[in-house]
């Protein structure tokens, strides 16, 4: 199977892009019809090539970082395309983030440029960053030395303006995209012939347990094998309609989503809100065959009151995962919204988001209770705590190696190495078991996080904001069962002492107001308890298990 490797077969995502124009051509590569946007395999590659230019002409150099802060849209993957094609490492921000949030991966990756909207559901994330990062916030040059490597903010589909901010220089989309003309295509074509599928692709941030997002290094190569992998085994086909509903910003919206579409010649249908009516609706319009999306997406669709009423028939394949999965959604999923393949799969960002996989002839309860086998050119295992494999339906910690385990964390060697063994072996951090067929399912997370709709929610880093609270002494966030969204946070907090020796009050109304606006929402809790003290035990770590019994 070597030759059907994408790191052999193209070697860098701009290589890709230039045989899918070639295999291609005037199919429909991108369909953003929400906004008007259609560009096939060829206008693809042309647009990203005159991307290239315009960061050539923007100075932007090999390896240097430019993140992009948008919700799922056709400019977003001609960005990242041509950032790529320039030799430059994109660095995704998640469209949840609040300005703090989003400044701190903008400072950690040293990005030099960012690419935003202003209108994406009532929000400005140039007005974000202004309020946390600007001089207007804050009245000292200092905190504007944070974000001193952000040389320049491109705003998406805005007129041009002459807008002050403190924070770098605004331009606006058009004009970016003008500074092209100024560099010829050859320079393009030897950027793109100096790269290598050994350099990095991409930085996607995550976080763990000490709460502060780390940045996921990851290669073309490595992206280009896990997902030419990935395409194959779920069954990506040249024409397949596909609507992408998870996001961009996430390695499963990006690399299985418009990134494997890129190979096998589907067209992309980018889906910027998760709204059930709109999602219906356009399956029916465009006659999407592919949707793949957390549990939730598909629980929302059986339950709509007018599934009858909408023609969903052209769906096939659905890819899932993220979350625990009833059988019983399985077989509804093919008996009532028809699909012929289901997969679940399992992953995390420091795994290139793909580690094992179900396979699309395995039965509805083992898709449903596992997450399938290690996939291929790469080694699962269950190990005890001494490191050590352990038998077969044996819980432990889920060991990951092979070509897709990361480069490791940018600029964070200490937190490489305590993630990474000597012989290469990534420590997840999540425990399950595997069967004798060689199939996990996860049983529990040893780092703590919880799943929110599909979207990773880690305790520490909302620990980690939530005590900026004036009125906060301690906080444990912990993860609890929820029938809609899988799981949901719920805070315990222990109040500040006044120097008067009386308690702070904390309104659990207020604080969860006040939370909405420092964090994303799905971090958000969704209650507060307010505790005398947390329980701990004698060397002081906090016993979260005791505070799920106290909820349960």
């Amino acid at each position: 199977m070597s030759e059907d490797r994408g790191d052999l077969l193209w070697g860098t995502i701009p290589r890709l892009a230039r045989s899918s124009a070639e295999r291609f051509g005037d199919a429909v590569a991108i369909a953003d019809t929400d906004r008007g946007v259609s560009l096939t395999f060829v206008e693809l590659l042309e647009a990203a090539n005159t991307a290239a230019k315009a960061f050539i002409a923007s100075g932007v150099e090999p390896n240097d970082r430019v993140a992009i802060w948008a919700p799922n849209m056709a400019e977003w993957i001609v960005i990242a395309i041509g950032l790529q094609t320039a030799g430059g490492v994109l660095v995704p921000l998640n469209t949840r983030f609040k300005g703090r949030e989003a400044g701190y991966v903008l400072e950690r990756s040293g990005a030099k440029m960012l690419f935003c909207t202003r209108k994406f559901l009532d929000t400005d994330y140039v007005a974000l960053l202004q309020e946390a990062y600007g001089q207007e916030a804050y009245g000292q040059e200092a905190h504007r030395q944070k974000l001193e490597a952000l040389a320049e903010i491109v705003t998406f589909n805005e007129p041009p303006s002459q807008e002050p901010t403190s924070i770098s220089d605004l331009t606006d989309w058009h004009s970016f995209m003008a500074r092209s003309a100024t560099i010829p295509n050859d320079e393009v074509e030897s950027r793109v012939a100096s790269r290598t599928s050994d350099d990095l692709s991409d930085i996607l941030f995550t976080s763990g347990t000490t709460g502060m997002p780390k940045g996921v290094m990851t290669t073309h190569g490595q992206s280009l094998r896990g997902y030419k992998v990935w395409s194959d085994l779920v069954g990506l086909t040249e024409g397949d309609r596909y609507l992408i509903v998870n996001p961009f910003f996430h390695g499963f919206g990006y690399k299985a989503g418009w990134l494997a579409s890129l190979m096998s010649g589907c067209t992309v249908y980018p889906h910027a809100v998760f709204d059930v009516d709109h999602i219906m609706a356009k399956v029916s319009e465009h006659h999407i065959s592919v949707m793949p999306g957390p549990p939730t997406l598909y629980q929302s669709i059986l339950n709509h009151p007018r599934l009858s009423e909408c023609d969903l028939s052209s769906l096939r394949l659905a890819v899932t995962g993220a979350a625990a999965i009833p059988v019983e959604l399985i077989h509804r999923m093919r008996d009532e919204l028809t699909f012929q393949t289901i997969v679940t799969g399992y992953g995390l960002t420091e795994s290139s988001a793909i580690a094992t996989m179900c396979r699309h002839d395995d039965d509805p309860e083992t898709i449903a209770t596992t997450s399938g086998r290690a996939i291929p050119g790469v080694e699962v295992r269950i190990v005890d705590d001494t490191g050590q494999e352990v038998p077969p339906m044996t819980s432990g910690e889920i060991w990951v190696r092979g070509y897709n385990v990361m480069a490791g964390y940018f600029n964070d060697p200490e937190a490489t190495a305590e993630t990474i063994t000597e012989d290469g072996w990534l420590k997840t951090g999540d425990i399950g078991v595997m069967n004798e067929d060689g199939y996990v399912a996860i049983t529990d997370r040893k780092k703590d996080m919880f799943i929110v709709g599909g979207f990773n929610a880690y305790p520490a880093e909302i620990e980690n904001l939530i005590l900026a609270h004036e009125s906060v002494a301690q906080v444990a966030v912990v993860g609890v069962p929820d029938e809609r969204m899988g799981e949901v946070g719920v805070a315990f907090i222990v109040p500040r002492v006044k120097s008067d020796g009386s308690v702070h009050h904390i309104v659990a109304e207020e604080f969860l107001d006040w939370c909405k606006k420092q964090m994303a929402n799905y971090k958000v809790p969704r209650s507060v308890h307010i505790l005398a003290e947390l329980p701990a035990n004698a060397s002081g770590k906090v016993l979260k298990y005791q505070l799920r019994e106290q909820i349960a």
